[in-house]
């Protein structure tokens, strides 16, 4: 049996989320699944988010991902997004829908072939 594949990313490492924030594209084509983690730094209780995987197949334009519905979460802990059939690229857009402080990200991405 082969040892497969994978690669960790952080992607962001301290963005401070005041209103909307999208990642930078990662090729991903390589990849047979994915999981995004989201860890708020700098919790914000109280304060909700909103994030959704997005899809691209040249990494400059976007759109939601069919399967993956948005998340909307609380700003402490961290939640973790898995995702399937995700073709070429990969991004995630995180939105603060509610509160009034601004909480502290990092995101990771995990991919397996």
């Amino acid at each position: 049996m082969a040892m497969r594949q994978s690669q960790s990313a952080v992607i962001e490492r301290g963005v401070d989320l005041d209103t909307v924030h999208s990642t930078d594209p990662f090729e991903v084509a390589w990849a047979g699944e994915a999981r995004w983690f989201v860890q708020f730094l700098r919790p914000a209780p109280g304060c909700r988010v909103s994030i959704q995987v997005q899809i691209s197949p040249d990494g400059i334009s976007w759109i939601d991902h069919e399967s993956v519905a948005a998340r909307e979460t609380e700003a402490v802990g961290m939640v973790s997004i898995p995702v399937a059939q995700f073709g070429h690229w990969l991004r995630l857009t995180t939105s603060k829908v509610a509160g009034e402080s601004s909480p502290s990200l990092r995101i990771y991405l995990e991919l397996k072939e």
